[in-house]
């Protein structure tokens, strides 16, 4: 088992200094373009692929690090750069690691490789969970999938929200719920190949924030995918659907805090996005400050502005310190007792809205305009305090799992 460090080892400080320059090179002098056109940025992407840092060995290089702290520096690094076109980077990894964790060895090498092409015709992949009416209440989740035992395939109809690559994509991943008397462990996963007929765009969003990244509704009518398109396999869904129901019967807050359980690994990816854009902000106010002379002096020598600074700093600092702990915590296998998970995506989606937002009051007017990127920055982060869990959400869980009680 690793051992807990603050240091990296040199092979991860030669990944950190690869992606820093990346970010600095290629992503940063695209960042406004592509905010400004709410469009996917293929052109990045392609870069990226063709050095190799949109692929999957890349990924489960990182994901497979035994300290944990792989996927944490590579989302800093490229959310540093700009978080739209990081996230466009990373959103296939979404869907790419839905498949890692529920399919099998075949479903793995057959759909994973379709989701990113090569960097002569690159590809996306979606995963589409959130619906209208079942974002935090996954429980509520209302797209179906039916099992034709006659043709052996599986009927998907219903519509999901707020998915990244959604509609654009080469492979959509889709959770459905197969079973609804057992809540979310009723549901399942099931890979939508390409040009399947039914699944259709829906809506594209115009959102405040993480412009470069495609959202939008994926609407399915009458999807018929083939049965070995059912993540894991039937034999295994039947089994895990059985068990799931003895739970339930059980008790049922038992089954609810398992799936939980399966969101805390998740939120410290989203954390160290979130810590990214915070040092990017904190870094140009940084700069700003010592450059900007107002009556006679730098405006840093203000113990107004130093103080803020230094509060900027601290945020960001103990933002990485919270992600990291709980990254390495679920590498390592150790139990997050007390929430660790939502604790550092909590943290540090708060503490990138507050930074950002006292990064443009330093700047001033000129931080208003977006002829500095701060306000392009604290547009991307308010998005960290509502996906993957809203803010509100992960209270919910950090005090349920500290009192023990069903909280609501």
């Amino acid at each position: 088992m690793a051992e807990f460090t603050l240091e990296l080892n040199d092979d991860q400080k030669q990944v950190k200094e690869w992606l820093h320059g990346f970010a600095a090179d290629v992503i940063r002098p695209a960042a406004a373009e592509w905010d400004e056109r709410e469009e996917t940025p293929w052109p990045v992407i392609q870069e990226a692929a063709k050095i190799g840092i949109y692929s999957l060995d890349f990924y489960a290089q990182q994901f497979f690090d035994p300290t944990g702290l792989g996927i944490p520096m590579v989302m800093e690094e490229l959310f540093w750069g700009d978080a739209g076109i990081g996230l466009s980077i990373v959103g296939t990894g979404l869907a790419a690691v839905g498949v890692l964790a529920n399919g099998t060895e075949e479903q793995i090498g057959t759909w994973i490789p379709q989701m990113y092409g090569d960097a002569d015709d690159v590809k996306v992949a979606a995963f589409c969970s959130s619906e209208p009416d079942a974002g935090s209440d996954v429980a509520s989740m209302r797209t179906r999938a039916v099992y034709d035992e006659a043709k052996d395939e599986w009927v998907l109809n219903g519509t999901k929200t707020w998915a990244t690559n959604g509609g654009i994509a080469n492979v959509h991943v889709v959770v459905a719920v197969v079973d609804p008397d057992i809540g979310s462990k009723g549901h399942a996963s099931f890979i939508v190949p390409p040009n399947t007929p039914g699944l259709s765009q829906g809506q594209k969003f115009k959102k405040h924030g993480i412009r470069a990244s495609h959202t939008a509704e994926v609407v399915l009518e009458d999807v018929r995918v083939p049965g070995h398109c059912l993540l894991g396999g039937k034999e295994k869904l039947d089994e895990r659907l059985a068990r799931a129901r003895e739970r339930a019967k059980a008790g049922g807050e038992r089954v609810k805090n398992a799936a939980m359980a399966t969101f805390e690994a998740s939120r410290p990816a989203v954390g160290a996005m979130a810590v990214g854009t915070a040092r990017a902000a904190y870094e140009v106010a940084l700069d700003y400050a010592k450059t900007r002379s107002q009556f006679g002096r730098p405006i840093i020598d203000n113990q107004g502005v130093a103080f803020q600074l230094a509060d900027m700093r601290t945020r960001v600092d103990a933002a990485r310190l919270l992600v990291w702990r709980a990254s390495w915590m679920a590498t390592t296998g150790k139990p997050f007792t007390s929430a660790e998970g939502s604790m550092s995506k909590l943290y540090a989606s708060e503490a990138a809205r507050d930074v950002t937002a006292q990064a443009i009051q330093i700047l001033g007017g000129n931080g208003y305009t977006r002829e500095y990127p701060v306000e392009r920055m604290h547009r991307d982060a308010a998005i960290y305090t509502i996906f993957e869990g809203t803010s509100e959400i992960q209270r919910l869980v950090i005090a349920r799992t500290l009192s023990g009680m069903p909280i609501r």
